[in-house]
């Protein structure tokens, strides 16, 4: 028996004040397309204690956020994205390394610098 309008309309509501408590506690919710599969390794994985932690580590080895380091946001001036895939980061110092001040790169651009390139290769920089 399908429920009544009294019942939808206070269902719709319940859905409507939870989606608001998760965004006010910064919380998002992420649609993505997956192989089925990978969909429910996912999903199972997110249940685990940790998961956000262990994702978390994830994308920062996949992804970089160009305005925590200065000199690759200089180099990135033209993009638009806040996120530049870790490879892409380091091919774009390699290319443009001659316009990066080597001498005042602050530790933790220094140190990005030297883990994308002991993971990815490439020639060295005088980081």
């Amino acid at each position: 028996m399908p429920p009544s309008s009294a019942r939808r309309e206070q269902l719709r509501l319940a859905k409507r004040a939870q989606r608001e408590r998760e965004r006010k506690s910064g919380l998002a919710l992420v649609q993505l397309r997956l192989p089925h599969a990978l969909a429910q390794k996912l999903t199972a994985a997110a249940r685990q204690e940790g998961f956000a932690n262990f994702l978390d580590h994830a994308l920062d080895e996949t992804l970089v956020h160009i305005e925590d380091f200065p000199a690759l946001a200089e180099l990135a001036w033209n993009r638009a994205d806040k996120w530049i895939a870790a490879h892409d980061a380091l091919r774009l110092y390699e290319r443009n390394w001659r316009f990066v001040d080597a001498k005042n790169l602050d530790s933790r651009e220094r140190a990005l610098i030297e883990r994308l390139s002991a993971r990815y290769g490439g020639g060295p920089l005088d980081a």
